[in-house]
């Protein structure tokens, strides 16, 4: 599997006295808390090259803690997610952070739709997802009273939260422990020595025994400047929510998916509760002019020209030109989108919508234009470089945190 961490030596935690961790996204700071916590006396430091925390991928996305229903079983994303989502809730409780098990609907409207879900129903029993069940037709009204289809996938225990809220409450554990979080130091260069790593920002270098990479969207460059290879690749896609009007804001009680559709390498418009009360409908998924853009009119050249550049990025082009086609027009129309949502809830039909937020998704993409879907987290010595960390990433983090830090230090 990829995200395997392949040992270079041996590292002992009487070894390392300074940690330092790339990136202040969740994943960033539950490793660094981790650290804190698994190494007595050990000095963290947390670089961030934002003003705030979360700023990113973290800030960005629907809020959503995924219950392991589509996964392989046995493999790392199922055994992290379900581990993810435990910890998540025990931190919540302690922190006393809200954590609202809304529940989450999966419909099918076609037969071949329901094969593919009684597949992923197979899956979410072999992961041990509390609660789900499949339902009939008619007995989606009884969890969703407006929705509408063939049959669906019921998991009662999907929840939602503010993963920014519980990035900060991490980091302020980070900082209890004895730790720093530095804001506003981007880490330009990382530097093996013969023992341990020498960190280099604008403001100068420090040296530490390991250095833990969750630099998010800019993954692949830090990678590359360590020594490791080019690919896989970021590629950013942007998805666009927009909010459901307050007059059929309560026509919808939680989450309501489609059945994923191996012909498209993205979900589609799904409605999505806030741990706000907000209702968010989306997100889409088109190539992104920046790997920070969070506007039309944000542009970044040199993000641009990294996947124009790049063969692989052409070849998935060529082979998605009819997702690409779904997706544009759910860009140049708000009634394209709010058609997409009346497929499960008819009488969202006329719905008033208000633009959301943008996310920006750090897709990595290998060569041949396949998108790497598992977590990818490499080892070069004393430093740590996670790659790849899609969707359940954020519901993972604190698992993702645990199992960084069991390889790293295990001899």
């Amino acid at each position: 599997m990829s995200a395997e961490i392949e040992p270079s030596g041996d590292i002992k935690p009487k070894n390392i006295k300074r940690c330092a961790v790339i990136g202040g996204g969740i994943i960033g700071v539950a490793v660094a808390r981790e650290l804190s916590n698994k190494l007595d006396g050990v000095q963290v430091t947390v670089y961030e090259k934002e003003d705030r925390l979360a700023k990113h991928q973290t800030g960005h996305n629907s809020g959503v803690v995924h219950a392991g229903l589509y996964y392989e079983p046995g493999g790392l994303k199922a055994t992290l997610c379900r581990r993810g989502v435990e910890l998540l809730q025990e931190f919540c409780a302690t922190k006393d952070l809200p954590y609202e098990a809304c529940g989450k609907l999966v419909i099918a409207q076609t037969p071949e739709e329901s094969k593919r879900l009684e597949n992923i129903f197979a899956r979410a029993t072999a992961n041990g997802v509390p609660g789900a069940r499949m339902l009939r037709g008619d007995e989606i009204p009884e969890v969703e009273p407006n929705a509408v289809g063939l049959s669906a996938l019921h998991s009662p225990e999907t929840a939602i939260v503010d993963y920014a809220a519980i990035t900060n409450a991490l980091a302020d554990d980070v900082r209890d422990a004895g730790g720093q979080i530095r804001l506003g130091s981007e880490v330009t260069s990382l530097e093996q020595q013969g023992s341990g790593v020498i960190v280099r920002t604008k403001d100068g270098s420090e040296h530490y025994d390991l250095v833990v990479a969750c630099a998010g969207l800019q993954s692949d460059r830090l990678a590359k400047a360590t020594g490791e290879p080019a690919t896989p690749r970021i590629v950013p896609f942007f998805g666009q929510y927009f909010l459901l009007g307050k007059e059929t804001r309560e026509k919808v009680r939680g989450l309501i998916y489609p059945v994923p559709d191996p012909k498209h390498p993205f979900l589609g418009v799904h409605l999505t509760k806030r741990i706000d009360g907000e209702m968010m409908l989306g997100p889409n998924a088109f190539i992104s002019f920046g790997r920070e853009a969070y506007s039309w009119k944000a542009v970044d050249v040199r993000d641009i020209l990294s996947y124009a550049l790049f063969p692989g990025f052409w070849n998935f082009a060529r082979q998605n030109v009819p997702s690409a086609v779904r997706e544009f027009q759910t860009v140049v129309s708000t009634k394209k989108f709010i058609k997409e949502a009346t497929r499960f809830v008819p009488s969202l039909e006329g719905a008033t919508i208000l633009p959301g937020t943008r996310g920006v998704r750090a897709q990595a993409m290998n060569a041949d234009g396949s998108l790497v879907d598992d977590f990818v987290i490499s080892r070069r010595r004393d430093t740590v470089l996670v790659r790849n960390a899609p969707s359940p990433g954020a519901t993972s983090s604190m698992a993702i945190a645990e199992y960084i830090v069991q390889q790293a230090l295990k001899n």
